[in-house]
């Protein structure tokens, strides 16, 4: 069985890694399963892309599209023709496509278009939101994938919903914690811990990453300044996207406790969030692994494609106002964190589930 996996940005390397391990445990197995490593590019920069390869144990891509930055159209564009022609040079048994990027959406089409399955490892999940880029690639994806690997019951039920075949439905768990799990002994202080003086659960940590927070200069400094004010001295680590730092520019910033920092690689990160108070983000990653570490999350959107997460676990939807963030966050600073759990199956041994019901399948087709 050949497998293509494809990996095109940060939240992809991440739940890759322990898929790759997976193979090449059941390789040393005997089991019939090779794989082609394909990185489109579309995080080229160092500390969003290769950093992440050396972190977390993946081998070296076999190729690398690079096709680099682009509108959501030329972007798309670029990753379809050039894996178009990974595929005719390189054929496979299957294409496997992690999460919801632009890259996840783009090499299901190419795949399904030159008749490959395909096989998507974080299905069904929706937040409902058409404004966002990854609900459509999620959609347009999950319409023509073959396999589909969920990480809640909620995700299947998505999929049943909108017609997809429940034989081909698998709930297996969270790939992105069996990264955690395999590396939580392996986390380490980031090199600016000591010149910031920082300590255990004395600190917030803050990402921002949409369009909707951080496209428009004078809103993020607002947003910014709004979150300076509601740490309540604490200090707030914000590492800084290499295009929301471009945005900001030369901006004066009246800010007393938010402390810029470059991109971070996966260890220095998970250190972060793991001793932090709490994060305050705009991503729906994160509050997967706040989850399972039971770190507070204030999740600044309107809705989440991850509501086990704030039904099970530890993150708090507060909208998209400084506003309702003040009073959420202060309601927490004055009455702590809620009672929170870890999700079924969320155990460390999604990709384990899911290289067995590949190869079982394809065992299956052979007879």
């Amino acid at each position: 069985m050949k497998i293509t996996i494809v990996a095109g940005a940060r939240p992809n390397f991440i739940k890759i890694a322990p898929i790759i391990r997976a193979i090449e445990e059941k390789q040393q197995e005997g089991a019939n399963i090779s794989y082609r490593l394909v990185h489109t590019g579309q995080h080229y920069d160092k500390n969003l892309s290769d950093t992440f390869f050396e972190e977390l144990n993946i081998p070296l891509p076999d190729a690398n599209l690079e096709v680099k930055s682009g509108s959501q159209s030329v972007q798309t564009a670029a990753i379809m023709v050039a894996f178009e022609q990974e595929l005719l040079e390189n054929p496979c048994d299957l294409v496997l496509v992690v999460g919801d990027v632009n890259s996840t959406m783009a090499c299901a089409i190419v795949a399904k278009k030159m008749n490959i399955k395909v096989a998507h490892v974080e299905a069904g999940i929706r937040s409902g939101d058409m404004t966002m880029p990854e609900e459509i690639n999620r959609i347009v994806t999950d319409s023509i994938t073959d396999y589909f690997f969920t990480t809640s019951t909620t995700a299947s039920e998505n999929l049943l919903h909108h017609g997809a075949n429940p034989n081909n439905i698998h709930f297996v768990g969270n790939v992105m914690i069996d990264t955690l799990y395999q590396n939580l002994s392996r986390i380490a202080p980031p090199a600016f811990w000591d010149d910031f003086q920082l300590s255990a659960n004395d600190y917030i940590v803050l990402t921002l990453h949409r369009p909707a927070n951080v496209d428009e200069e004078q809103s993020l400094i607002r947003l910014l300044e709004g979150i300076d004010k509601l740490a309540a001295g604490k200090k707030i680590i914000f590492p800084i996207h290499p295009r929301t730092k471009a945005i900001l520019g030369q901006q004066q910033l009246h800010t007393e406790n938010i402390l810029f920092t470059e991109p971070q690689g996966y260890l220095n990160f998970m250190f972060l969030v793991k001793n932090s108070l709490a994060v305050i983000t705009d991503s729906g990653g994160i509050s997967e692994e706040t989850t399972v570490l039971g770190i507070p999350c204030f999740t600044m959107r309107n809705n989440t494609e991850r509501p086990e997460t704030q039904t099970i676990g530890t993150n708090t939807l507060v909208g998209t106002t400084v506003e309702n963030l003040e009073k959420v966050f202060g309601d927490f600073i004055k009455n702590g964190s809620k009672k929170a759990g870890i999700p079924e199956l969320w155990d460390g041994k999604a990709s384990e589930r899911i290289i067995g019901i590949l190869l079982n399948t394809f065992q299956q087709q052979l007879k």
